[in-house]
């Protein structure tokens, strides 16, 4: 007879979104069963956002070294010892695994069990053997890096974010398959490292994003020296030598090689289903599984979270999916998934960050929007950092009800957060404009952009008879 768990909650993946629903309900007394196949912490901690910025940190500070003579220092070019890159970036996933591992939840007191989970019918999974039924069950399994459908892939080594930070060595020359915020960010980290890099990107780079903002960090990526093809057709990857090559098909009956060390396909993502006996589960999918606004799957008894759900495939999503399910199943509330409140930022330099609507979608969907600027070049810190590319865009609805932010310029990242509180709590902008801000800090950037909702008001005629009126007054 195998063994039968009774657990109130299994969580399947143990993800950043499975972590945190593990977590939360251990801290309440809830009986939490949590299985994960592969690395605890999954692949931010592992394979994405962990390695990918502390690799950016270590090119970023060559970087700097590099153009240390504009602030009246002169340093020779920087030496870098790839392993050592290596060795740091895998220091700091070595810092933060602790946090997610088998020990750490286990002292909590979630049972963790390593293996591979399997749903046998809608009420159990099956794991090495043991059978759980649970009260309610978590997928939380993520996604893995998608691998294209191009002639010769399959006979060719190639990289992908599961691999790249495992290389000792610098590459030659890089070719990355894909614009996006992955393939541009690790674009621009080996390029400082040292590599020569192509990026193939079939679409536009970058092209979720706004494209007045895209420009300003492709014009940056393009002048530290890398090549970005847009809007190219791949006709096959081959072997070129102990390299590799992509050709290119011009759609005139030619072909462009372009040769290379390396390949790092960094094309889309997708979201692991296979193996979950979804189907015997009841539930449904196809390239992901379906859930509704509640992230409930068609079998009531089962929630899918963060990437496996089809969703936004940021970190924080999956985080805000676990907090949305833990109030369902331990409270019984109501929840809804809100897309419109979810920031994300691409961490090239400059960085780039997003809430809410761009000011495309915004007027698509409301009329008499006004879009506030500010550029960090007209902003004192900026100024002193020697960080003066870049700008904000503040979307306003006619009442002055914030929509929006799109920021482009140092430190984005972070100064997005102001902007995602702001919409998430349903905030005007004079909020914003009314608030104090330190000086002199970056920040004040988005002050500034906020300011200038007023700007017209002192033209207003109204505001103008208001004026005179009230200096009659001693």
């Amino acid at each position: 007879m195998a063994e039968i768990l009774t657990p109130d909650i299994c969580v399947i993946g143990a993800g950043s979104g499975g972590l945190s629903v593990a977590a939360i309900a251990a801290a309440f007394g809830v009986s939490v069963v949590l299985i994960e196949k592969g690395k605890m912490g999954g692949d931010c901690l592992n394979y994405g956002c962990v390695p990918s910025k502390a690799m950016i940190a270590t090119a970023k500070t060559a970087d700097a070294i590099r153009h240390a003579d504009k602030y009246g220092i002169h340093v020779p070019e920087p030496v870098v010892d790839f392993q050592q890159v290596h060795d740091y970036v895998h220091s700091v996933i070595g810092a933060i695994a602790p946090n997610d591992s088998v020990e750490r939840f286990t002292s909590m007191g979630v049972h963790v069990i390593e293996g591979a989970g399997k749903f046998i019918n809608p009420r159990v999974v099956e794991v090495n053997g043991i059978r759980i039924r649970a009260r309610r069950f978590v997928i939380s399994t993520g996604s893995s890096a998608a691998v294209p459908p191009i002639k010769g892939l399959d006979s060719i080594p190639f990289l992908t974010n599961e691999t790249i930070f495992e290389r000792t060595e610098a590459p030659d020359h890089l070719i990355i398959i894909g614009g996006g915020p992955i393939g541009m960010e690790m674009a621009q980290a080996h390029r400082r490292l040292g590599a020569q890099v192509t990026v193939v990107e079939a679409f536009k780079a970058l092209a979720k994003d706004d494209p007045e903002l895209t420009e300003i960090v492709l014009d940056k990526l393009k002048e530290d020296g890398i090549v970005i093809r847009e809007e190219v057709k791949i006709a096959r990857v081959e072997k070129s030598g102990s390299g590799v090559a992509v050709v290119l098909d011009s759609g005139n009956g030619e072909e462009e090689i372009i040769a290379g060390s390396h390949l790092l396909v960094a094309a889309g993502r997708k979201p692991n289903v296979d193996g979950l006996g979804l189907k015997e589960a009841r539930i449904r999918f196809d390239r992901a599984i379906k859930v509704s606004k509640s992230m409930r799957t068609s079998n009531r008894r089962a929630y899918a979270i963060g990437d496996v759900s089809g969703s936004l495939q940021f970190t924080h999503m999956a985080n805000y999916h676990a907090g949305l399910v833990i109030r369902a199943i331990l409270f019984r509330l109501p929840v809804k998934e809100n897309r419109d409140i979810i920031p994300w930022a691409t961490y090239t330099d400059p960085e780039m960050a997003h809430v809410g609507f761009t000011e495309e979608s915004a007027r698509k969907k409301h009329r008499g929007i006004k879009v506030l600027r500010w550029p960090y070049a007209e902003n004192d810190r900026a100024q002193a950092e020697g960080k003066t590319s870049g700008l904000i865009k503040v979307i306003v609805n006619r009442k002055g009800k914030i929509l929006g932010a799109s920021i482009v310029g140092y430190q984005a990242g972070e100064m997005i957060n102001m902007w995602s509180l702001a919409i998430s709590q349903k905030m005007n902008i004079s909020a914003i404009s009314g608030y104090i801000s330190p000086y002199p800090t970056i920040t004040e950037i988005s002050k500034r952009a906020a300011v200038t909702n007023l700007s017209g008001a002192a033209q207003n005629k109204w505001v103008q008879r208001v004026l005179k009126f009230l200096r009659r007054f001693d």
